[in-house]
């Protein structure tokens, strides 16, 4: 009997995910069409039901203005439900957001947590804003050695604008400086960028 209720609950859940994911798609399909009313009357209700991808989606069209007002407000609401289940491009639009001030009080601190949080999930646009960040002295301690790590890991994946900020930076450092970088970095991607900086 156990394995009977197991069974019809995992087909309901099953059944259940195919239909989020359709319902999905409908969204996605009329976003790429421009017809940004029906992607929003397709993701608002899996958005307040708790689908990561709905929310993160809505937050989208709220802070662009499509299909509804433009809100930035609207969408840190929406993003920050997503990037608290986890979804790494729902932080770092966090972390955009705070860092330039979008329609929200400009917070450095927020900011930073927001990318870190991205940056630890292996997103390259985070780990490169938060090397500015470092670098700079915003939102967390002037650090070049910091700032070199993320900087290197981000160009490691491809980011151009982190390369070059790696070589900028590398002309203030010293030789040890650039060596306990450089072993941060190798201890930071064995670990899967987690607990980087707080260890």
């Amino acid at each position: 009997m156990k394995r009977m209720i197991a069974t019809i609950l995992t087909l309901l859940n099953l059944s259940l995910t195919s239909a989020i994911a359709a319902d999905i798609q409908k969204g996605l399909d009329a976003y790429l069409n421009g017809d940004f009313a029906t992607a929003m009357s397709e993701w608002a209700p899996l958005a307040e039901q708790g689908d990561v991808s709905a929310q993160y989606n809505l937050g989208l069209l709220y802070e662009s203005g499509l299909g509804v007002a433009q809100d930035v407000v609207e969408a840190v609401e929406w993003y920050r439900l997503a990037a608290d289940q986890g979804d790494a491009s729902a932080q770092y639009n966090l972390g955009v957001i705070y860092d330039e001030g979008h329609d929200v009080p400009q917070d450095y601190a927020e900011a930073a947590k927001w990318y870190n949080l991205a940056a630890e999930q292996g997103d390259a646009s985070a780990q490169s804003n938060l090397g500015v960040m470092y670098d700079n002295g915003r939102g967390v301690p002037h650090d070049h050695i910091t700032a070199y790590m993320w900087f290197s890991i981000a160009a490691s994946q491809g980011n151009k604008l982190a390369h070059k900020n790696k070589d900028d930076i590398i002309k203030q450092m010293s030789s040890d400086e650039i060596d306990k970088a450089q072993a941060m970095v190798r201890d930071c991607m064995d670990r899967d960028y987690e607990n980087c900086v707080n260890r």
